[in-house]
């Protein structure tokens, strides 16, 4: 079809069939890559991360490639900590010690928030133009 077109002498319609065939396998190539993307990393990563077991929740807190590398315990109640194995209660000086770090740490936090946030609209805005 886009022979004749051309071998004719007619090469406005022959460009429009090109463009047309252009366009049809840019678009099977783009699904392709999509879909690819989608089957990796993205569903790799075990979406329940934490098991309830009564009074502690096992949380895996790094997951990479699928393999958990890191777990941890966490009591579920709240002013409980695990020690030795067991659920304890925390001492008011530890909540108090606990809260202050947390305050710290959050003020230590705030200038890298920026940096992270414009670094997730660039991904954000990466993925958007993937079609993900």
């Amino acid at each position: 079809m886009l022979l004749e077109h051309i071998l004719s002498g007619n090469y406005s319609k022959a460009k429009e069939v090109f463009e047309e065939l252009a366009s049809n396998i840019f678009e099977e190539k783009l699904e392709e890559i999509t879909q690819k993307i989608k089957a990796s990393e993205y569903e790799k990563i075990d979406e329940v991360n934490v098991l309830k077991l009564g009074r502690t929740r096992l949380v895996k807190v790094r997951v990479r490639g699928g393999k958990v590398q890191r777990r941890k315990k966490f009591a579920t109640q709240p002013g409980y900590t695990i020690r030795n194995g067991r659920v304890v209660r925390m001492s008011s000086l530890e909540v108090r010690h606990r809260r202050l770090g947390a305050k710290r740490a959050k003020i230590k936090r705030r200038p890298n928030l920026n940096r992270s946030l414009r670094k997730r609209l660039i991904s954000i805005r990466k993925r958007k133009a993937l079609g993900l």
